[in-house]
């Protein structure tokens, strides 16, 4: 059984891009790769791979981090290049499981998905001079 689309809050991770987006792409039986549309609207479906770190806080050991993919119904737009803090836009994760001829699970995982980026706030510090 796989769970589709849980909400997934993000706001205590930093978000940076290792590899800007691009149109997602996958293989077909023959080898040759073609542009993942969407079903509905025919848009090229994007993917941008971030590097998801934990943000200090008391308390907590200290987080080497994650890359993960997310998957974007469209082209986000200008102005996201690697090595730029982002936020996800409505982010979610869904489950999935593949069975072998026996119906015994030989894989599962999870795979996130999110409406589009948009540039991280940037924290200010006030210290006193």
């Amino acid at each position: 059984m796989a769970l589709n689309d849980i909400p997934v809050i993000l706001s205590h991770y930093k978000l940076l891009i290792t590899e800007a987006p691009c149109v997602k792409m996958r293989e077909l039986d023959g080898g040759q790769l073609v542009p993942v549309v969407d079903r509905n609207t025919n848009e090229e479906q994007f993917v941008v791979v971030l590097f998801a770190k934990a943000r200090p806080s008391e308390g907590r050991r200290k987080s080497k981090g994650e890359e993960i993919k997310v998957n974007l119904p469209r082209d986000p737009g200008e102005g996201f290049e690697e090595g730029d803090y982002v936020e996800l836009i409505n982010p979610v994760i869904n489950t999935y499981e593949m069975r072998g001829d026996d119906g015994k699970i030989t894989a599962s995982g999870l795979w996130f998905k999110a409406d589009g980026l948009t540039p991280a706030a940037r924290l200010i510090s006030t210290s006193a001079a």
